[in-house]
């Protein structure tokens, strides 16, 4: 099956999250940083378009999310770490390229 741009562009940006939250001491960022993190991974999207993915992702058991007023906070869980560390793979999401 032959994705499109949009869905390459998505599964890479969920990828990005993902490795933002794990980079985190508590694993958590909120959806306004993690926007300014898609943007400087070439991601220039609306916040709406990254609450998609947050939900994406919800789904896909890779991350948490909590709202705090009107802002929602996610936290990567454990199927989102071994994503990242390439001990397992969430379909969904681009594959981490191995670390040399």
């Amino acid at each position: 099956m032959s994705l499109s741009f949009e869905e390459h562009a998505a599964r890479d940006a969920r990828l990005v999250i993902l490795r933002g939250l794990k980079d985190q001491t508590d694993g958590r960022l909120n959806e306004t940083l993690l926007t300014m993190l898609l943007e400087s991974f070439g991601h220039n999207r609306s916040r709406e378009w990254v609450r998609t993915q947050l939900q994406k992702l919800w789904e896909l058991g890779a991350v948490s999310i909590v709202e705090a007023g009107t802002v929602q906070i996610a936290a990567i869980t454990r199927a989102g770490i071994d994503h990242v560390e390439r001990r397992s793979v969430i379909d969904g999401v681009a594959r981490p390229s191995p670390e040399f």
